[in-house]
């Protein structure tokens, strides 16, 4: 199984309608140099498309089709969704009158004008046709590639479970022009149209955040590590130092500045933060306490305040 046979994480309900896809036919996103990417093992050619059909229905015409990938015509084997819509020729949205999810469907249609378009992830391809009689082939050329990412803390690996990633379509001067893909997780394989993008890599639920401009190229998987400068600090109000934390504790952790960057409540709460300064605020039984602490990259450990006796 190749990269681009597994799952990816999609946005729901993002995509160009097909009015717009028409209108950009042949365009494709061109982009500056990134990291190296592997290419994709070596597959069998695309299956001929002229070996013997079954018999065409009465008054119907077969169209045969199948996808390869744009740089070196390998086939694409998984992970298409065809559809076929009605070409009406206006500018009203076409109506779908066929749809599949085979890499080399076979459409049974009546004689007419169709527009074909299939998708793999957020790359895709289209094509207006007009069928008669008898057989059709068509073979779509998808400028796909994908994205597997990864994070980590110095030469320690982070969870997966603890990271997402965001990626963006840069505009203009704006890194973050277009939001593509939300909350995708490290190891999903993110199929993408060919050119450059800006990744966000969260790790927790605070500002441990790292970016990176990264390019797909067609028919490559490039994989990156984006490495971050946190650490996992515990929060802890305690009677003495090492001593048992006090239960139903509100934690507030600020910039030096005043900003709020996390919040909650409990005997011990973690959180994981950037690497940096920042004031503690407990408050328990109406008192409030404060401390100033440090986190450096990678260095986990608890951050007590302790109560002074009364």
């Amino acid at each position: 199984m190749t990269f681009f046979e597994k799952p990816i994480r999609a946005l729901p309900g993002y995509g160009f309608g097909l009015l717009a896809l028409l209108a950009a036919t042949g365009a494709s996103a061109q982009a500056s140099l990134g990291p190296a990417a592997p290419t994709l093992p070596n597959s069998p050619a695309v299956p001929t498309l002229t070996q013997t059909p079954p018999p065409v229905p009465a008054g119907r015409v077969t169209v045969s089709a199948a996808a390869v990938f744009a740089n070196n015509g390998q086939p694409i084997r998984s992970g298409l969704a065809w559809r076929i819509y009605e070409d009406r020729g206006d500018a009203s949205q076409p109506a779908v009158v066929n749809r599949s999810s085979s890499p080399t469907p076979t459409f049974n249609l009546p004689p007419g004008n169709y527009i074909m378009h299939v998708a793999y992830g957020y790359a895709s391809a289209m094509k207006r046709l007009s069928v008669q009689s008898g057989i059709v082939n068509e073979r779509m050329t998808i400028n796909a590639g994908a994205l597997k990412l990864k994070g980590a803390v110095g030469d320690s690996p982070i969870p997966p479970g603890k990271l997402s990633f965001s990626v963006y379509v840069p505009i203009a001067q704006n890194s973050e022009g277009r939001l593509v893909v939300a909350n995708a997780k490290a190891n999903d394989i993110i199929r993408l149209p060919e050119g450059t993008y800006h990744v966000v890599s969260t790790y927790g639920d605070a500002n441990a955040i790292m970016r990176s401009d990264l390019k797909v190229e067609s028919g490559r998987v490039t994989e990156a590590t984006l490495n971050h400068r946190a650490a996992t600090v515990t929060l802890k109000l305690v009677g003495s130092a090492g001593g048992e934390a006090f239960a139903g504790t509100a934690f507030s952790v600020l910039t030096p500045g005043g900003d709020v960057i996390r919040e909650a409540i409990g005997a011990f709460p973690s959180v994981t933060l950037a690497e940096g300064d920042y004031v503690l605020i407990a408050r328990h039984e109406g008192k409030v306490h404060t401390r100033d602490f440090k986190v450096e990259s990678g260095l986990d450990r608890d951050i007590e305040i302790v109560v002074p006796p009364t």
